[in-house]
């Protein structure tokens, strides 16, 4: 477990609730900094409390190639993808957010989870010419929309570049005038929603499969699971609803009518109208444009036209996985932001 950041003393800032303590939740605007974000592409967000692991070695991309959700063995250094490690039944475990820098691979993921995963990275070694280390304690992730510094490795993403940045240069880094206003989680995490961007521990339970939160990769969708490799762990789940199956539960997205002061909780009922239970939300968030939004796994079978009820508070739903997807079918009703 990291220490709280060095970004807390900044002006105005307050600091954000478990998963993200640590960090901070908003330096005192929170509508203006996601739109800084979104719209000015100005500012950066500390992203610090988040676990770094590092695989050095010759065999390191087939090595992770090998029991990952994504094809790795073949990855061009400086490219940026995200894989999924699965239980053998096909559960979602962790998500890892990956670049190669031509002499090692590094990712991120959940924070505190860094531990976990390098003992499952430990135990997966076998003869293979590879050296996992958990870099958590030397280096913090950043979101930055501005430049990168020099001799800092980067993966590019939608809002701009996720830092592998050394832990003793973030306090300089805020202070650079090239980094912008800094932008917290609320800020982060409305954006995250309103793009219908999974989080695990937040979107996923311990029976999560990856068709349920468009987590595939197609031609037009760069996902965490690439379905044309050889096996891997919990490849057969993945195989079988692919071609055979639908996932038994679906991602939405939620307009949250604004009504109500209070934001659904995670993990609190999704009901139909006539009081139907049909799931539970797993995120939620203010908005600068759309207002509350959030985002749920609902039954695959509930209708996409269905008004629904989010811990009693009425959303119009926005499909993000459709019904049908599965059975060699794609999702057809994606609507990237």
């Amino acid at each position: 477990m990291t220490s709280p950041s060095p970004l807390l003393t900044l002006p105005a800032a307050v600091p954000a609730d478990p998963p993200d303590a640590g960090v901070a939740a908003h330096y005192g605007d929170p509508h203006g900094e996601q739109r800084r974000l979104a719209e000015e592409r100005t500012g950066f967000v500390d992203l610090s409390h988040r676990g770094v692991l590092r695989v050095a070695g010759p065999d390191r991309l087939t090595w992770l190639h090998s029991f990952t959700s994504q094809h790795l063995e073949s990855l061009k250094p400086g490219h940026a993808v995200e894989a999924l490690i699965l239980s053998p039944q096909g559960r979602i475990e962790h998500a890892l957010y990956l670049i190669d820098d031509g002499e090692a691979t590094w990712f991120h993921v959940e924070p505190g989870t860094a531990p976990e995963v390098l003992a499952f990275l430990d135990k997966m070694r076998f003869m293979m010419r590879v050296e996992p280390e958990d870099m958590t304690d030397r280096y913090a992730v950043v979101l930055t929309t501005g430049p990168v510094p020099e001799g800092v490795l980067a993966r590019d993403v939608e809002l701009g570049h996720e830092l592998f940045l050394p832990r003793e240069r973030l306090a300089d880094f805020a202070k650079d005038g090239n980094a912008g206003e800094p932008a917290g989680m609320w800020a982060y995490e409305a954006l995250r929603i309103a793009g219908h961007r999974p989080r695990v521990g937040l979107e996923t339970d311990d029976r999560t499969i990856p068709h349920e939160l468009d987590w595939i990769a197609t031609a037009d969708h760069p996902g965490a699971v690439h379905l044309n490799k050889g096996c891997y762990r919990g490849q057969e789940t993945v195989a079988r609803v692919d071609n055979l199956g639908h996932p038994p539960r679906r991602l939405v997205f939620l307009h949250l009518d604004g009504t109500p002061e209070h934001l659904p909780a995670h993990g609190t009922e999704v009901t139909t109208a006539d009081g139907r239970a049909v799931g539970h939300v797993t995120s939620a968030a203010r908005h600068y444009e759309l207002g509350p939004v959030a985002l749920a796994l609902v039954k695959r079978t509930t209708p996409v036209d269905a008004q629904l009820l989010a811990d009693g508070v009425p959303a119009a739903q926005e499909v993000v996985v459709a019904p049908e997807t599965g059975a060699n079918r794609r999702p057809a009703f994606r609507a990237a932001r």
